[in-house]
């Protein structure tokens, strides 16, 4: 090396020392979780008159700051309405049609202007038959030649069906009418219910029962169903076909239209080996009981 050249190192290397030295930068990927909540009282009554206040909200066992409230929310709603068309709910398939058609035109000649449904079948395959859209003609003009035929792929439907939603804004709901078996899926259980919690998505479950005497109910893919809604901070029914089923549709609009909207930035989180956090809501109010999602997956801010 030259003689100018050694120069010109011995300049720099003296400049990087005189410059102080930045400390590492430590980077959290902290987010807002956010919880869709319907609140009862002990006779099952929807209330929507609370406050803040009311809400005590623990994140792995660690109360949160409520940064976001909103009481009976007006944020748009995004539904992906999966219609299962197996071979095993042929006979109910037709009636099941009309009173989610009843369902749709209520949701959507009421509330907020920006609701919109996205329509999924599935059966051995999914297929998204819509976009999100507010068009009741667009959807009932798919809904209304649907077959039913062949296997069951629940849990593939609600993966396609999270996936779909995670980026929407505003509120997402999964809304499944099934009879809960799956038999061609090549997603799990975990996996989906891992995308309905990313999409923030309670599941409302309405589930038919082709076969109700014991010896041949698909015990198994109810308990799938009941496990999926809890999880999730939805509900599910098991109405009969016809008055029933409309009912069950009559009472999931109005959970929607009564919940309340709660946000947080995780804080001062112990650290665990999971990655879901496991969340819940106690209410100051001994004779309310709050019903929400379990928990999220994702890091939180873990600095003290």
């Amino acid at each position: 090396m030259g003689f100018l050249a050694r120069q010109a190192v011995a300049l720099v290397a003296s400049v990087a020392l005189a410059q102080p030295q930045e400390s590492p930068v430590i980077r959290v990927d902290v987010r807002l979780v956010r919880m869709l909540v319907t609140v009862k009282d002990w006779n099952g009554h929807l209330v929507g008159n609370l406050d803040k206040s009311q809400f005590h909200v623990f994140d792995n066992g660690v109360e949160q700051e409520v940064a976001v409230f909103e009481r009976t929310t007006a944020q748009p709603l995004s539904i992906a309405l999966l219609m299962d068309t197996s071979g095993s709910i042929a006979k109910d398939l037709r009636q099941a049609i009309a009173s989610v058609k009843r369902f749709l035109g209520a949701l959507l000649k009421d509330g907020n202007p920006a609701d919109e449904v996205k329509l999924f079948s599935f059966n051995y395959d999914v297929q998204e038959h819509t976009g999100f859209t507010r068009s009741i003609p667009q959807i009932e003009r798919r809904l209304t030649p649907l077959k039913a035929e062949a296997g069951t792929s629940l849990y593939d439907a609600i993966w396609f069906a999270g996936r779909s939603l995670e980026h929407r804004e505003g509120r997402h709901v999964i809304v499944i009418v099934s009879d809960g078996g799956n038999t061609t899926s090549s997603r799990s259980y975990h996996e989906a219910l891992e995308a309905a919690h990313r999409a923030d998505a309670p599941i409302y479950s309405l589930l038919l029962m082709p076969i109700t005497n014991d010896a041949g109910r698909n015990i198994g893919g109810e308990n799938a169903l009941t496990s999926l809604a809890q999880s999730t901070g939805g509900r599910m029914f098991a109405p009969t076909i016809g008055a029933e089923l409309d009912q069950a549709l009559s009472d999931i609009l109005r959970d929607l239209r009564t919940q309340y909207l709660i946000g947080y930035y995780p804080k001062n989180v112990p650290r665990t080996r999971e990655r879901f956090h496991r969340v819940r809501i106690d209410m100051a109010r001994p004779e309310l009981r709050a019903s929400t999602r379990s928990g999220y997956y994702g890091e939180a801010d873990l600095s003290q």
